[in-house]
Order: structure tokens, then sequence, then C-alpha cells
């Protein structure tokens, strides 16, 4: 069995960013790329709020540019799933289908999902990434968004920041909630019901997405009277929340109730020692590809020091 000094689970910005400052400082990472390689940004048309690109750049042709740089510094990548490892005791076993591997010290980059629902004209190969989106920070201020009804699903606190983010760009904003009242916190109910720019829809569910290239118009429908009107609409984000992906970390590290990965304030470290988290997998709040890459570089430090003070890094 092949045994590594640094082991890194996963891709997308902060898996690469990890990638670039360990092997920048001679660690020869081992990086396990998952699938789809390259997180949530692979799924991203423009991306308009990374620095260095004033023009913006397309998600894909980011995580390439992601993945020359850290292939240029050694980085050693394999395109396989991590589907098990075992912290019990050191050097960590990391499994996949093909191989297992023993590493002094492993980073995990897995990311999270976005939620979205199964809503027709939505999905991938339709309007997805074509005025249907589950980030609004991420995309809401493209022009296509602008001066247009922007309609928001979710209830909670999440959807109400996407509307208000929303409401700099958007004609009006509509919250389309399943329920007669609101998940979020007090204050930002508040936020909501007296912004002039948003709407609530409640009871209400969008059955539909249409249009040609870009969404056009959006069907709702009220769940108490099964009323359906069709209405014109530029844009449909989803705020229904996100799932980490780090089912196959239970019973190995500390996560939260909602599955995020623990770790020490200020740091990447996790409850075990060499064990470090960066990127969506353990930020719950932010979820942004600049903030993701800002924790991958922290992890590849946070390991490097501590595999030097333990004379582990030569």
């Amino acid at each position: 069995m092949e045994k590594e000094k640094l082991v890194i689970i996963g891709s997308g910005p902060a898996g690469y960013t990890a990638a670039i400052y360990a092997a920048r400082a001679n660690l020869n990472p081992v990086m396990f790329l998952g699938f789809p390689s390259g997180g949530q940004l692979t799924t991203t048309t423009d991306v308009e709020n990374f620095p260095g690109f004033p023009e913006g750049i397309s998600g894909p042709t980011l995580v390439e540019h992601f993945h020359k740089q850290a292939a240029r510094f050694g980085t050693k990548m394999i395109y396989e799933d991590v589907i098990k490892v075992d912290f019990s005791s050191h050097p960590y076993k990391i499994t996949t289908a093909e191989r297992e591997v023993l590493a002094d010290a492993v980073i995990i980059s897995t990311g999270a999902a976005a939620k979205r629902l199964d809503i027709p004209g939505a999905n991938e190969g339709e309007l997805w990434q074509k005025g249907v989106t589950a980030c609004a920070v991420c995309d809401g201020a493209m022009p296509i968004f602008r001066n247009k009804d922007l309609y928001v699903i979710g209830g909670g606190d999440s959807a109400i920041e996407e509307a208000t983010f929303l409401t700099k760009f958007g004609k009006k904003v509509y919250l389309v909630h399943r329920r007669d009242e609101l998940r979020a916190s007090k204050i930002m109910q508040d936020r909501a019901l007296n912004h002039p720019k948003i709407e609530i829809l409640w009871n209400s569910a969008v059955i539909k997405v249409e249009g040609e290239k870009v969404v056009q118009n959006v069907t709702i429908q009220n769940l108490q009277t099964n009323e359906v009107s069709k209405r014109e609409a530029g844009g449909l984000f989803f705020a229904v929340g996100h799932t980490p992906n780090t089912n196959f970390l239970k019973g190995q590290i500390d996560l939260y109730d909602t599955g995020y990965i623990k770790v020490e304030p200020g740091t990447t470290r996790t409850n075990k020692s060499l064990v470090y988290a960066c990127g969506d997998a353990m930020d719950h709040t932010y979820r942004q590809a600049i903030t993701a890459a800002g924790t991958g570089c922290m992890a590849a430090i946070d390991a490097e020091r501590e595999l030097s003070a333990r004379g582990l890094a030569d």
C-alpha cells in the first residue's frame, strides 16, 4: 500500500488551492478529484466575481486554470471518488473503488451541492444556468437578470438574503414559499416583509419554467386554491439549502447535524490531528469560490506547519 505525506480529497477552488500551496511547499500532494471534478464551478457559466478576470470567465475554464496550475507544481491527480476513510489510527487510510493509500495528513475539500427542485424546464439540458440558478450572490449581477421580475424559491434566512441581494438588480423579486409563514429568523422576516421590491407569494410553488434560450416565464400554483398563473420572469433562483458532500466521513471526524465539518475557529483543523477541512464542506455561511480558495490556502499552510513540527514534512 502506497504512503503519501498529504492526500487532498476533492477538487474545486479549495482543493486546487490547497494543492498549489502544498506542492510549492514540497509536500508532494496526491489529489483525489472526485466526480464530477471541479465542484460547483463546473456547472456555472459566467464567473464575474473571481479576482483577476475583469471580463469574467466561464466556470469550467476557471477550473481548467486551477488544474493546470496545480499540475505545474507537481500535484499528482487521480480521477477517483474516495468512498471511505479510516482516521482511527495514523497514518490514515484512504479508500477508493480502485485503491487504498496511507496518508500522514489529509485535507478534505469535497464541497457541497445546492439543493434543487425537480421543476419542468429548470433541469440540466433545459434552462439550468440559462436564468435558473442556485446562487444569487454568484449570478445575480449578470445582465440577463437586470430590470426583470425575479423569483426565489425558499422561506429561510438564505432565501431572504438572496431575495434582498437581487433587489439591487431586478425590477421586482418574488419570494415563492409553500407555507403561510416563513422559517427565517424574525429580523430576516421583517426585512423581507418591509422591502418595497420584495413580494411574498404564500402557499405557492413554481411548477414550470419556460423560455426559448433563457428564462421568460414561470408558472405558479397556489397550493390552497390550486389556481395556476403564468408570469413573466427573467430568472429563477433556488434557495432551499445545500448538502455538504460528507456522508463518507460520518463517525470519523466531528460533523454538525447539517453535515458540515466542524473546524477549530480561525483554522482548518478538525478534531483529528493532521486532518483539515476547507471550502464548502466546512463553510455553511459564504459558499463562494474565492472564500473556498482562501480556506484551501489555510488548510495547506496548517498541514505544512503541523507536518514540519512532527518531522513528517521531509
